[in-house]
């Protein structure tokens, strides 16, 4: 007995504004595409129309809407996935004229995140951005009770959701968001734990590289798959710098156009990683045809999150699939744009990683100051900490007096400088 999910047959449909450039829009409703896939949807039609304005009632056109409907008779389609943003009220119209669900991108980009979520905190993040995303659509999807089982946007947590009302509904987002409260505060010791620590985040689009640079860098096995959102739960790994430097690397979820605001403040506790890092590395994919587009995608989602002005290093990564001259036109661009630290690599080429590990190692010697310390030898707290969080170069034990020369990080210096115990000395 077969007990798979039907594969759900779904109808794309662009409506981009005229203005917008026809190769930026193939590029969006190709991208689609690929989120229907990793949602385990098949594409078997799509539908296209260049609009001044959205249709009030339909979003597109009304004769637009005749045209899609039989489109997806004629394909014998049960899902129609808009790659705009659709209000409740065009969502409901649509599905009342074509007689088949209709859900839109952000819906599309909450269900990948349901079916990839794995640990609690990713999937109370999850829960609370399908929450209040389906909130306002509450009256439309209790249509669908009587005859959809789960599906494409009703896995995960939306299966529970779609049989409450509005009151349970608001008490369970006020209950994920204590929960949500909590863990931020496990996170928060977690970080104070790595406080001294060289931290570095990966930030960029997704299905730009970010776990497979990490599992380059470091040697330890994360997943990795050729797909959009394969992983959303953050990993940290140390990866070693040579010449005695190593940093925190931690993985984030990758970004993408038209992220759903929900799910950008649903993840602002995991992306607090990326705020508590000395440098965030933004990885792009410098084989994709809209590499530029998808590197400003990504600003534009670190301004909202203030994580814009964060000190940075440019990982075009992919390189290997680039001829010399495209690469030589990228570095180019690259000192023509802003002069950013930028850096070429190939996850699949680990002799190209040495570029990257040298300006990690170049911003760790940075953020150290070497010093010479006079403390008590019975001061065995400081010294751990010092041990801990700097770099010990030479010591000396004279009696009840320990003499250090070692590199510290800015932080630690603070603290010694006010410690009436320690006597500290620049060292030229």
């Amino acid at each position: 007995m077969d007990n798979r999910t039907p594969v759900e047959r779904a109808v794309l449909v662009s409506a981009p504004d005229r203005t917008l450039d026809p190769r930026i829009a193939r590029e969006h409703i190709e991208e689609l595409g690929r989120l229907t896939d990793t949602a385990g949807g098949e594409v078997v039609g799509i539908v296209q129309q260049r609009v001044a304005a959205p249709h009030p009632r339909f979003y597109i056109g009304d004769g637009k809407v005749d045209e899609l409907r039989d489109e997806v008779r004629g394909s014998e389609a049960d899902l129609v996935i808009f790659d705009e943003e659709l209000s409740p009220a065009q969502g409901k119209n649509l599905e009342d004229r074509l007689e088949v669900r209709v859900m839109d991108r952000s819906e599309l980009i909450l269900d990948i995140f349901a079916t990839r979520a794995r640990s609690r905190e990713a999937r109370l993040q999850v829960e609370l951005a399908q929450l209040q995303y389906l909130l306002p659509r509450l009256k439309r999807m209790w249509s669908h009770l009587s005859r959809i089982r789960g599906g494409i946007g009703l896995r995960g947590p939306g299966e529970t959701q779609l049989e409450t009302d509005r009151r349970l509904i608001g008490t369970r987002i006020a209950d994920l968001r204590r929960k949500l409260a909590r863990v931020a505060l496990a996170r928060e010791s977690q970080r104070k734990a790595r406080q001294g620590k060289f931290r570095a985040a990966l930030v960029g689009y997704t299905n730009a590289g970010k776990s497979s640079l990490l599992q380059a860098l470091s040697g330890s096995d994360l997943f990795v798959e050729d797909r959009l959102f394969a992983t959303l739960d953050s990993a940290t790994r140390t990866v070693d710098l040579g010449s005695g430097h190593q940093a925190l690397v931690t993985d984030t979820v990758g970004f993408i156009r038209k992220l759903p605001h929900h799910l950008v403040a649903s993840f602002r506790s995991t992306l607090e990683e990326a705020r508590e890092a000395d440098v965030l590395l933004h990885v792009i994919d410098a084989s994709h045809p809209d590499a530029e587009e998808q590197r400003q995608v990504v600003m534009d989602v670190l301004e909202e999150l203030e994580l814009d002005e964060r000190p940075q290093i440019l990982v075009f990564n992919k390189v290997d699939r680039l001829t010399h001259a495209e690469e030589a036109a990228a570095r180019e661009r690259v000192r023509a744009v802003d002069g950013a630290t930028a850096v070429f690599v190939s996850a699949h080429r680990p002799e190209s990683l040495g570029a990257l590990r040298e300006a990690l190692r170049a911003r760790a010697r940075a953020r150290f100051h070497q010093v010479r310390l006079q403390l008590s030898a019975q001061d065995g707290g400081t010294l751990a900490a010092i041990y801990r969080e700097g770099e010990v170069i030479d010591r000396r034990d004279e009696g009840a007096v320990i003499d250090l020369t070692a590199r510290v990080p800015t932080a630690l210096l603070g603290r010694l400088r006010q410690h009436d115990g320690v006597r500290v000395m620049e060292v030229a």
